[in-house]
């Protein structure tokens, strides 16, 4: 029956993903679509009764839900989903990553960072060079040099100990028989295979996933990771020290620090080292009716998101959708407090670990009162760049970062039969990571990719005055992320109403606030709040998800003073709602993910 289903999945991801072509101005869009479109394709929605599995892959999502099926946990399911996404989503997360994970077991909501973390032997002048001049992001990219410490391993076996139900072991199956037998890949890892300007270049990994012509293998083709599947199967029997000691990591240390041209500077000390921790979650009321739970710093995503919805709460209320799309007058209102949100990200939001909150805590910049008085900035025309507002005095006076890309995630959303919930987003940063494939020392074809994570940081460590930027490297932090994992709860009864998360560099905030916008402003399903149109500011131009608005849209925009882009914004939405019945998943039509439980 397992194997049916797998094969029916796989069929599935080979119909309707029609390849799309760039934006006119693709390089001018990386920080925005930080993975290349690879067409639409519709997706129904799913009403289920007891528990539920949302996952950016169909056959990620098949094994979260044979876990959930054989009784085990959210957490659970959780682990077995993100093992096949290591394999079938190599681009976006996998174990050579990090993750943050927002879990809730009926009292209390657990937030785990198993962020990465930039090793011991690196400084702030990681990514200048000789000059004093920032690299270039791709030849920061690719090579030793931009890889942090994983820690999506270790952070999901410390769940697992607290709330995990199924044997360790037992969550690796699907994984392991994929990866020994071979799954077919799909439209959209065929499209970004072709469209990678790196991988190529990294010989393990041209041998594995191009021809001898260097093309990409063809969709359909039947691919097996010998070599993923044999370190997976010492992970399930010992742990996550078969990941962060033994053979995987040796060789992954000469991989990193032997790089032929731009080495790194990860040690074994620093992977024995690694340590998941557990935070407090950041709850914030919005509109006196729901508690929205999120990730605090490192992540910048609910602090931003949360300041943007609670800005428009200070504002009067305008049509917020047109022909089904949002109006030009929420666009506006909506931007513009964008604008001043990021800017805040900018100058403040960075590892608490080195860096202190503005008046002495992160809720500063969630104050009611601040927040009204940054909406009063907002007028009739765009301020085109906001400046950091004043939310509490702090012993440092940072420099603003400037802006740079940031790239791609992956994120789960699974509702058990017991009513615990969670939100995972999961990144190796940029599309395949460095572009090393580590095959963990098995030497057997295949393997997975380690991340770039270290590229979060800012490349600029000050500014001309000799202010220091808050998110700039230094040894053992965590870089910023815009992750940003969300569990919607009840203010007045503290039920669970929704988990909502996705992929997509800094435009993960506008893509979450969206479907929260769609779930409780505009009263639509969570397939429906998903499938509306992307759009956002990033402190710059007002980004709009290209051919999705009509034209009078961006023109009245523009009256109003506003540097209209559009672009691909490549959301990969899941998102999971309460219903009076049972829960309404959505997924995102713009990737491959469904939605599957009972």
């Amino acid at each position: 029956m397992f194997n049916a289903r797998i094969a029916l999945l796989s069929s599935l991801l080979l119909m309707g993903l029609s390849a799309c072509h760039a934006p006119e101005h693709q390089a001018e869009y990386a920080q925005i679509a930080p993975e290349a479109a690879s067409g639409l394709t519709t997706k129904p929605g799913w009403a289920v009764e007891r528990f539920a599995v949302a996952a950016a892959n169909p056959l990620a999502t098949e094994a979260g839900y044979q876990i959930l099926k054989a009784g085990g946990s959210a957490l659970d399911a959780a682990i077995a989903v993100q093992m096949v996404l290591t394999l079938v989503e190599p681009q976006s997360s996998g174990i050579g990553g990090g993750a943050y994970l927002l879990h809730w077991d009926g009292e209390r909501v657990a937030a785990f960072d198993g962020r990465e973390t930039a090793p011991a032997g690196v400084d702030e002048n990681l990514f200048l060079n000789a000059d004093g001049a920032p690299m270039d992001f791709l030849q920061a990219v690719v090579g030793g040099r931009s890889v942090g410490v994983p820690g999506v391993l270790k952070m999901l076996e410390q769940a697992h100990q607290e709330y995990g139900k199924l044997p360790w072991k037992d969550l690796f199956q699907s994984a392991i028989a994929l990866a020994e037998d071979g799954f077919e890949v799909s439209p959209r890892l065929h499209a970004l295979l072709a469209r990678d300007p790196a991988l190529r270049d990294n010989q393990q990994a041209a041998a594995f996933y191009y021809q001898e012509d260097g093309s990409p293998l063809p969709v359909g083709h039947r691919l097996r990771n010998p070599a993923l599947g044999a370190l997976l199967r010492e992970v399930a029997e010992h742990g996550s020290k078969a990941f962060y000691g033994g053979r995987n990591a040796e060789t992954m240390i000469k991989q990193v620090r032997g790089h032929s041209s731009n080495p790194g500077y990860l040690t074994l000390a620093d992977l024995d080292g690694y340590q998941p921790r557990q935070l407090e979650a950041m709850c914030t009321l919005w509109q006196q009716r729901y508690r929205v739970c999120g990730f605090p710093p490192p992540s910048s995503g609910h602090i931003t998101q949360m300041q943007i919805l609670g800005m428009l709460e200070n504002l009067p209320p305008v049509p917020a959708l047109e022909q089904g799309v949002p109006s030009a007058d929420f666009l506006h209102r909506y931007t513009e407090a964008a604008r001043l949100a990021y800017a805040d990200r900018a100058q403040y939001l960075a590892d608490p670990d080195f860096v202190p909150a503005p008046g002495g805590t992160w809720n500063s910049l969630l104050a009611p009162a601040y927040l009204k008085q940054r909406a009063a900035m907002i007028g009739e025309r765009s301020m085109g760049t906001a400046e950091a507002g004043n939310p509490g005095s702090m012993s440092v006076a940072f420099a603003a970062q400037p802006a740079q890309p940031e790239y791609g995630t992956s994120h789960i959303s699974i509702v058990d039969a017991e009513g615990n919930a969670l939100a995972m987003t999961s990144s190796i940063e940029q599309a395949f990571g460095s572009r090393m494939l580590n095959d963990g020392g098995t030497g057997l074809p295949g393997g997975y990719l380690l991340n770039n994570e270290l590229t979060d940081f800012s490349f600029t460590p000050k500014d001309a005055e000799g202010r220091p930027v808050a998110n700039r490297v230094e040894a053992n932090k965590r870089p910023r992320s815009s992750m940003n994992p969300t569990l919607v709860f009840d203010a007045e009864d503290n039920r669970l109403l929704a988990s909502i998360g996705s992929p997509g560099g800094s435009a993960i905030i506008h893509f979450t606030a969206k479907t929260l916008l769609g779930l409780y402003d505009w009263e639509l399903d969570a397939q429906r709040a998903i499938d509306l149109p992307n759009f956002g500011s990033f402190n710059g131009p007002t980004v709009l998800e290209a051919g999705r608005f009509p034209a009078g849209t961006r023109k009245a925009l523009e009256a109003r003073g506003h540097e209209v882009r559009e672009s691909a914004l490549t959301s990969g939405l899941q998102a999971i709602q309460r219903t009076e019945s049972g829960w309404f998943g959505g997924a995102d039509p713009r990737r491959e993910g469904v939605v599957m439980g009972e």
